[in-house]
C-alpha cells in the first residue's frame, strides 16, 4: 500500500484562526448549534491535524468584558497550549464588529469616541500579538461602511481610516514591534457597502498613508469572489506590487453571501489556479485558512472539514505540480505564446521611435489560433484526475 502523500505537516505551513473551528454556527436565522471552543482547544486539536499555526482576534481567546484577572487566565492557558504543542501564532486581529459598539464602525465610525476606543483596542492587541511573535497584523473593517447615502461621509471616513493606519503604524515603530499590517478587503456584509472592498481599492489606499511600506494585503477567497473577481488575478497582483502579506483560502460559489466553505470546495476550478500562482513563487508567509465549518457539522464534523482544507490544498499542490512539469503542457504554453509575455515589447536600447513605423501582417497575425483551449483542457484534466 502506498503512503498517504496528502498528510499534512507543520513544514506546509498551514495556520487558521481560532475563530474558524470555534464558530458555534449561528446565523441571522438560527441560534448557536456547537457550544463555545476555548482558544487552548482548538490550538491542541490543530496541532494534532497536523497544523503550522493560529491568527486570532483577542476576542477569540478572552471575552469583551473580561476583566485583567479573567483575561490573564485565559491569554495563560492559551500560552500554554502553544508552548506544548508548538503550534505558533503567525497573525493576529482585533474584533472590531461584533459588540453593539461597533455598529456604525471602529476605524470610520461616526461617533469620535468609539474610533477612540476601537484604536484602543488595537493597541493593546498589538502588544500581545507581539509579545506571541506575530509578524502580521490583519485588518478587517467589516463594520466600516454604510447602507445609505446620507449617513456616511466616504471622503471623511477615508480621512479617519488614514489616520487610524498612520496612528497604529506609528504605534508599532514607537514600541519596537516586527510587525506589518495587512488590509482584508470585503465588498458588502455585515454592511450593505464596505469601504476597500477589493484588493485594488486597498492597494490604491496604502499609497496614501504615511508609512505605506507597513501595509499590504490579505485577500481572501470567497471576498473578492463575492464581487466576480479572479482571486488568482488578485493575488498576483497583490504579489506584482510586493504587497501580498497574508491570504485567506476558503471556498466560495461565486457573486453570493459570504459562505466560507472549507478550502477547494466551491469554485475548484479556480481553487487550482490559486494554488499555481502561489506556487509560481513569491509568497512565502504561512497559508492561512479562513472557513467555517456548517452548522450541520457536530464537533467532529469541525476537525474534518479543517483536516479537508489542508488535504485539499495538498492534492491540488500535488496537481498543480504535475501539470507544470508535463512536457505536453509545456509544448502547450510554447505554442499559445505564453512565454513571449515574459519578453518586453521593446528590446534594449530601443525606444517608441523604433516601433512607431511598425506594420506587421495583420490579416496573418489575426488568422493564428492562440491554442489556449488546448492549454487549459490540460489543466482541467489534472483537476479532473485523468492526467
Amino acid at each position: 500500500m502506498t503512503a498517504d502523500r496528502f498528510v499534512p505537516t507543520p513544514e506546509d505551513r498551514f495556520s487558521f484562526g481560532i475563530w474558524t473551528v470555534g464558530w458555534q454556527g449561528a446565523d441571522v436565522f438560527g441560534s448557536a448549534v456547537r457550544p463555545p471552543m476555548p482558544a487552548e482547544r482548538a490550538v491542541r486539536k490543530l496541532a494534532e491535524l497536523g497544523a503550522y499555526g493560529v491568527n486570532f482576534h483577542d476576542n477569540d481567546v478572552f471575552g469583551f468584558a473580561a476583566g485583567e484577572a479573567e483575561r490573564d487566565e485565559r491569554v495563560a492557558a492559551f500560552r500554554k497550549a502553544l508552548a506544548e504543542t508548538g503550534l505558533v501564532v503567525t497573525t493576529a486581529t482585533t474584533n472590531l464588529f461584533s459588540h453593539p459598539v461597533f455598529k456604525d464602525g471602529g476605524f470610520t465610525a461616526n461617533d469620535r469616541d468609539v474610533r477612540r476606543f476601537a484604536l484602543a483596542k488595537v493597541m493593546r492587541n498589538l502588544d500581545l500579538a507581539a509579545e506571541l511573535g506575530a509578524q502580521t497584523y490583519v485588518f478587517w473593517g467589516g463594520r466600516d461602511g454604510a447602507e445609505s447615502g446620507a449617513a456616511k461621509d466616504i471622503r471623511a471616513a477615508l480621512d479617519r481610516l488614514r489616520e487610524a493606519f498612520d496612528i497604529l503604524t506609528g504605534y508599532v515603530l514607537d514600541q519596537g514591534y516586527g510587525l506589518r499590517f495587512a488590509i482584508e478587503p470585503k465588498p458588502n456584509e455585515p454592511r450593505g457597502d464596505i469601504l476597500l472592498p477589493t484588493a485594488g481599492h486597498a492597494l490604491a489606499f496604502i499609497n496614501s498613508l504615511a508609512r505605506p511600506e507597513l501595509v499590504g494585503l490579505n485577500p481572501e477567497v470567497g471576498h473578492e469572489e463575492m464581487s466576480g473577481l479572479n482571486y488568482a488575478h488578485g493575488i498576483a497582483q497583490a504579489l506584482w506590487h510586493g504587497k501580498l502579506f497574508h491570504i485567506d483560502l476558503n471556498g466560495q460559489n461565486g457573486p453570493r453571501y459570504d459562505q466560507d466553505l472549507r478550502f477547494g470546495a466551491g469554485n475548484a476550478r479556480g481553487a487550482f489556479w490559486v494554488v499555481d500562482t502561489l506556487e509560481a513563487g513569491g509568497y512565502d508567509g504561512p497559508v492561512h485558512f479562513d472557513y467555517k465549518p456548517p452548522r450541520t457539522e457536530d464537533d467532529d464534523g469541525v476537525w474534518a472539514s479543517a483536516a479537508a482544507c489542508m488535504r485539499n490544498y495538498l492534492i491540488l499542490r500535488a496537481k498543480v505540480r504535475a501539470f507544470r512539469a508535463d512536457p505536453d503542457v509545456t509544448e502547450a504554453v510554447r505554442a499559445a505564446r505564453v512565454d513571449q509575455l515574459a519578453r518586453p515589447t521593446l528590446a534594449d536600447g530601443e525606444s517608441w521611435r523604433d516601433i512607431r513605423g511598425f506594420v506587421p501582417d495583420a490579416d496573418e497575425l489575426g488568422r493564428q489560433g492562440m491554442a489556449f483551449e488546448r492549454l487549459d483542457q490540460l489543466a482541467l484534466e489534472y483537476l479532473y484526475g485523468v492526467r
